[in-house]
């Protein structure tokens, strides 16, 4: 019965151990690539699905153009 205590003692204590590292920021020379790099994939986008509401596509055609477009294949319009 006490090794039993002393195996949920232990393993609750890991967990609190592990939870408290997961939420705990990560400082890495890479998060100013990453965040850069969402942020122009945001643009693209939003780019993108304006071009394709000004080009009134619709269905398959807005996927075909919005896949070739975010790809970089299709020019997007500049962004107004």
């Amino acid at each position: 019965m006490k090794l039993l205590i002393i195996a949920l003692s232990f393993s609750l204590a890991a967990g609190a151990t592990f939870a408290r590292s997961a939420h705990e920021p990560a400082a890495t020379a890479s998060e100013p690539t990453a965040v850069a790099a969402a942020g122009s994939q945001q643009n693209k986008m939003k780019t993108c699905n304006a071009d394709a509401k000004t080009k009134d596509l619709h269905g398959a055609d807005r996927k075909s153009f919005m896949k070739q477009c975010l790809s970089g294949k299709a020019k997007p319009a500049a962004a107004s």
